[in-house]
């Protein structure tokens, strides 16, 4: 009925967990707590397994969370950590391994239990666990628990995937970036969490890695000297995930919606590339070692599928997830398998380096995944999720040409290869998801950016940052030069915020979702502009 991806599991659905009363959509999301109830004498093996391990704090303060849906299933996460701070990492837990039961639902009063197991959660991984349940219903919301040690879980919600052959009538997502937690408030993810969606993508900077003075930032929260500076090994990785994962919207939002998540640069150190760092004296061998404590921690704080847990430096995050015939997602990662950036990084003008014919962002492994998958697609709309800017972002309003190095600009063979497959395979309705620029944004994928009345054959929508940056204002004076310098670029906004799209067998939509503030928490939120491409006919129109 399911596969456990914990240590052990065990078949069948066993005995249940106590019932708890039923919770209404707003009070679920509120639910940040656990509803911490003793497992009645003699419930079979809930009572046994809770037996061992009793908790004097809520093992379940970072919350629970799902992600990557199936038609069949999803995987389930949460990680017990009673401290989650504790200097070493350990979340305030022992070395010992502690049996977690879980359970799936139709309802959110488990009164209709679908599947149950059980793992145990081991100190190798933070006590994280990551359940992939299988044997669900298609395109069918379910509810989810845990239970370890006498104390249950928040409640969970989650959604499969449609069946793979089906044509659902709409497909609604979301997606964001960039949450430096000493920068802002999370009120963008309240606000998310009350969304009608199917799922959120989060592409890349879940974490920053800059260090962090006494008083938190903007936060103005005092934070232990021990969690303060630079993370460079696998403890001060996890602290790090689980200073920003600690935050009641954050926890709120994964409580609500699956996620399917891809790291960027900040979730190991800024602008690294394979396994060089933004330091030139660094040793890629000592850098290696670096990163692979990074990714660790990244995994055992995300609802990821086991073929997405790190080996090491080596770890596999591209990946794709089909929706019926509506769309399919191809998640790409642009960081781990990418050349070094050209002409030493920055803001370039006249490199000729970037050109080489030989560069490559994705690597030559994913790009031959990215370029089947997209050549097999059957789907009506071919989601791109990814990190850094796609379209052309020519910075210099005069005459002249200025590229970031660090974006597709400064990959400019592997971008015109990927553009010659989408052209050569007739790949139906492209839609790149972008994160990284802190900006919102919305631009034509054209064949020729330098040549106008090149035809465009896709779009591109950029979402803003979460909290990095602080407040924004709408059209700052970096974005007034884009726009006169990007003929492609249609719209630009540096508020924060994020994205919620619609697709249907029409219609992909883009709603810019932004906040006036997030230096204080409680910012409301509202659509600044939509935008929306049209199926068989690519480019960006206002709506």
């Amino acid at each position: 009925m399911r596969k456990n991806c914990g240590i052990s599991g065990t078949s069948g659905l066993g005995a249940p967990l106590p019932g708890t009363p039923g919770l209404g959509r707003r009070a679920m999301l509120g639910a940040t707590g656990t509803l911490a109830l003793a497992v009645a004498a003699g419930n079979l093996s809930a009572g046994r397994a809770g037996a061992a391990e009793r908790f004097q704090d809520d093992p379940f303060a970072l919350g629970v969370a799902s992600g990557d849906p199936w038609p069949d299933g999803v995987v389930l996460w949460t990680r017990l950590a009673p401290r989650p701070l504790t200097p070493d990492g350990s979340g305030g837990m022992s070395s010992r391994a502690v049996k977690v039961l879980w359970e799936v639902a139709d309802d959110e009063r488990f009164e209709r239990v679908v599947s149950r197991g059980w793992t145990r959660a081991v100190a190798e991984l933070a006590h994280s666990v990551h359940v992939e349940v299988t044997g669900l219903a298609p395109a069918r919301t379910y509810f989810y628990r845990f239970q370890a040690g006498g104390v249950i879980s928040p409640v969970g919600r989650t959604r499969t995937a449609p069946a793979p052959n089906s044509r659902p009538t709409s497909l609604s997502f979301a997606f964001a970036s960039c949450q430096a937690w000493f920068e802002g408030f999370y009120s963008a993810y309240r606000h998310m969490a009350e969304e009608d969606i199917d799922l959120v993508l989060h592409l890349g900077d879940y974490i920053y890695e800059n260090p962090i003075d006494a008083m938190g930032g903007v936060r103005n929260t005092p934070v232990a000297a021990e969690l303060r500076g630079e993370p460079m090994n696998l403890a001060q990785y996890r602290n790090r995930h689980a200073l920003h994962r600690y935050d009641p919207d954050l926890i709120a939002a994964h409580q609500a919606h699956p996620f399917a998540v891809v790291w960027d640069d900040h979730e190991v150190e800024d602008n690294w590339a394979a396994d060089r760092s933004k330091h030139v004296d660094v040793d890629p061998a000592v850098f290696r070692v670096r990163a692979a404590a990074a990714f660790q921690a990244y995994y055992e704080h995300l609802p990821l599928r086991l073929p997405n847990k790190p080996q090491g430096f080596d770890a596999r995050m591209y990946r794709s997830l089909r929706y019926g015939r509506l769309a399919t997602f191809h998640i790409l990662d642009t960081r781990l398998f990418r050349d070094d950036q050209a002409c030493g990084d920055g803001t370039r003008t006249g490199c000729d380096e970037r050109l080489d014919p030989g560069r490559t962002i994705l690597g030559a492994e994913q790009e031959r995944w990215l370029y089947s998958g997209l050549g097999r697609s059957d789907a009506t709309w071919n989601l791109i999720p990814q990190q850094i800017a796609m379209n052309q972002v020519d910075t210099d309003p005069g005459p002249g040409q200025s590229f970031v190095m660090d974006f597709w600009d400064g990959y400019a063979a592997s971008r015109q290869r990927l553009f010659d497959q989408i052209v050569a395979r007739n790949v139906s309705n492209p839609v790149v998801l972008t994160g990284d620029m802190h900006r919102h944004l919305a631009a034509d994928l054209k064949r020729d950016f330098d040549r106008p009345d090149s035809p465009t054959i896709g779009v591109e929508f950029i979402g803003t940052s979460i909290s990095t940056k602080k407040d924004g204002v709408d059209l700052d004076p970096s974005g007034a030069s884009l726009l006169a310098a990007n003929e492609h670029i249609k719209f630009t906004n540096y508020q924060r915020g994020y994205v919620r799209c619609t697709a249907t067998a029409e219609s992909c939509r883009a709603d810019f979702r932004v906040l006036p503030y997030v230096t204080r928490p409680g910012a409301p939120v509202s659509t600044r502009i939509s935008f929306a491409t049209e199926a068989g006919r690519p480019g960006v129109q206002q709506v």
